[in-house]
């Protein structure tokens, strides 16, 4: 009985699963592994190197950010190898998970900061390495009805991996204490990764695909003169902008301006008795203040973002992939705008805020599921199959700039007091309908490339 329910069961998994290509299930669950490696130092390597080798928070800061500098020149570099017969996505990839891993040794080994900064440098030289090349040769290894599933599947395991990640990193610290230990992990799984690429992948790119390239420098000059991914760039830029509102602003939001008594009133946590707006709140015999989140609770809320994204990615997708890609881009536009008012309801209310602030990041996470494979699979809609990774290089930088813009003018507006802090949401929210109009004229351009072509 229980042998004829376990296959019920996976018969019911199978054909929930999407038919891909076996190497991009590879390439998948190697960068699930990679992420558990990566969400074992993404929250905790910050406060080791600030609280236990002894950096300040600027220098911390200095750290990280010159890893995203160095981000930028991988992603240029690993888009023209991609593209190059001499380099391929494959030797792109080794280097990138060899690198990353040197990184990770780097780092377990770091006492002070240029240690710090070296260290920094080559994991975001690593990691911008392996974004064009990865998203080529999921491009390489489907058809066009695929692609949609294939890139929701390379995020999903990116989403699934780095929750994960986080979860056993804390529970390896809590438990040791061993700090330096978490670079050791994710070196082991960067190195793992490299053995699945190199036992069990072969280049994808095609020798006619090749033969047929122009040269680097020919090959840049056309992607960047391309008015179809001018424009898209700053369209995903700007998308890319609000998942870093979501991310990066969104906690310091929440921890700020958000009425605590809120939340509580609303999931019935214990009777408040309040005796004025600038008092605090006795909860069970503990004060706290009657404004701002509890990290506690934020972590909550996002961790409900998280499983969200895991669990939605791959049927928002598939349901997804019958539209047109730019259409698909669209309605996550019209997500974010929704999420984002939602953010302004959440940061007004004074009941109902755990509610609120949960159907928010439920919305996010909507938003994002649709985004972020209609973007990648876009790209390979208008790049040349010879080109794909030079494309796909100038599409990563988008991240660069978003990841740049977004925690820059999200801190500075909330800096500007508590009315400018909740308008800004609203603003936002504003801004979506210049993204619709900019991917009105984005559909114009690809028709008018078409009837070209």
């Amino acid at each position: 009985m229980f042998k004829t329910i376990r296959r019920g069961v996976w018969t019911v998994v199978q054909k929930g699963l999407p038919k891909l290509d076996h190497r991009v299930w590879i390439l998948a669950w190697g960068r699930l592994l990679s992420q558990i490696g990566n969400g074992f130092t993404f929250v905790y390597a910050p406060i080791f190197f600030a609280n236990q080798v002894g950096l300040s928070a600027t220098a911390v800061g200095i750290g990280i950010g010159s890893g995203s500098i160095a981000g930028v020149l991988g992603r240029f570099l690993g888009g023209t190898g991609a593209d190059s017969p001499r380099w391929g996505r494959r030797s792109i990839l080794l280097w990138s998970a060899a690198i990353s891993a040197i990184a990770d040794l780097v780092l377990s080994l770091a006492f002070n900061f240029p240690n710090f900064i070296l260290g920094n440098i080559l994991m975001g030289f690593g990691i911008g390495l392996y974004w064009p090349a990865t998203e080529a040769m999921v491009a390489d290894l489907t058809t066009d009805q695929e692609r949609n599933e294939a890139f929701a599947l390379v995020r999903w395991a990116d989403h699934v991996g780095l929750s994960v990640g986080i979860v056993l990193g804390g529970a390896l610290i809590e438990l040791t204490g061993l700090y330096r230990a978490l670079f050791v992990v994710d070196g082991v799984t960067y190195l793992i990764f490299f053995g699945l690429i190199y036992w069990a992948i072969s280049e994808t790119h095609s020798s006619e695909a090749f033969n047929s390239a122009t040269t680097v420098w020919q090959g840049w000059s056309m992607a960047l003169r391309d008015r179809r991914l001018q424009l898209f760039v700053v369209i995903n830029s700007v998308l890319t902008m609000y998942m870093a509102q979501g991310q990066a602003t969104l906690p310091l939001y929440f921890s700020r301006f958000v009425q605590s008594t809120g939340v509580l009133d609303s999931v019935s946590i214990a009777t408040l008795t309040t005796v004025n707006a600038f008092e605090t709140v006795e909860i069970m015999g503990t004060s706290v203040e009657p404004t701002g989140l509890s990290t506690a609770l934020i972590g909550l809320l996002f961790t409900w973002n998280l499983v969200l994204t895991a669990l939605l990615q791959l049927p928002v997708s598939r349901w997804m992939n019958r539209y047109k890609r730019l259409w698909v881009l669209g309605i996550s536009a019209l997500a974010w705008g929704i999420s984002f008012c939602g953010v302004f309801i959440t940061g007004i209310a004074t009941v109902g805020v755990f509610v609120w602030a949960g159907l928010t990041l439920a919305m996010m996470a909507i938003a994002t599921v649709i985004y972020l494979p209609a973007a990648s699979a876009y790209i390979v809609e208008i790049a040349p199959e010879s080109l794909r990774g030079i494309y796909f290089s100038v599409n990563s930088q988008c991240w660069a700039i978003g990841y740049f813009i977004g925690p820059t003018l999200g801190g500075w507006m909330l800096d500007q007091g508590e009315a400018i802090a909740h308008q800004f949401w609203i603003a936002l929210a504003c801004s979506v309908a210049l993204i619709l109009g900019l991917l009105s004229v984005q559909k114009r351009l690809s028709g008018q490339s078409e009837q070209i072509g």
